[in-house]
């Protein structure tokens, strides 16, 4: 099991379904807070069909799923929502509880991802979508040193209202200007 230091007091390691309880209380503490935000799916599935589901991507190489452990408590993570080695295109996300977020956890974790998709993995492109009013993602995105790409009008579907969703991107190629 690797666990990977994102500073002193703070880790980033798989979630993988032998964490089910230690997700599944997470998510009670963050699951109305990152509803607006996520997937529904990711938002109102049991934490057991989530881990799940996750690990199955593990096993096709088409998903990952990490929490990040700050002070030894679970208060987030990231993922590849998607991961299609074919096309060379992948996607990161995140979530973290209230009282985890502007703790500077977030945006290192993102970066791992990234960095190892893109330089390791050989992707040629890395996504991050959000919907356009989430200010907060919107600057992971920028700080990962994505570009905006455009606006997908009335794409993200929430509660039977329709928002727009940014989509952010940063390819192989940028990396080689850094």
């Amino acid at each position: 099991m690797f666990s990977l230091p994102l500073r002193d007091d703070a880790l980033l390691r798989p979630l993988e379904p032998w964490n089910a309880t230690e997700f599944a209380e997470h998510l009670e503490r963050a699951r109305e807070h990152i509803r607006p935000w996520v997937g529904s799916a990711f938002a109102s599935d049991p934490a057991e069909v989530i881990l799940e589901r996750y690990a199955q991507r593990v096993a096709a190489d088409s998903g990952r799923l990490f929490g990040i452990w700050l002070d030894g408590v679970l208060v987030g993570g990231v993922m590849f929502v998607a991961f299609d080695v074919a096309s060379g295109v992948c996607e990161v996300g995140c979530w973290v509880e209230p009282g985890a977020e502007g703790r500077g956890l977030v945006t290192p974790a993102c970066r791992v991802l990234v960095e190892w998709a893109l330089r390791v993995r050989g992707m040629h492109r890395v996504e991050w979508r959000c919907r356009a009013d989430n200010a907060r993602s919107a600057a992971v995105a920028a700080r990962l040193g994505m570009t905006l790409e455009g606006v997908l009008r009335g794409a993200w579907l929430f509660e039977g209202a329709r928002y727009d969703e940014q989509l952010w991107a940063v390819l192989a190629t940028d990396l080689e200007d850094h």
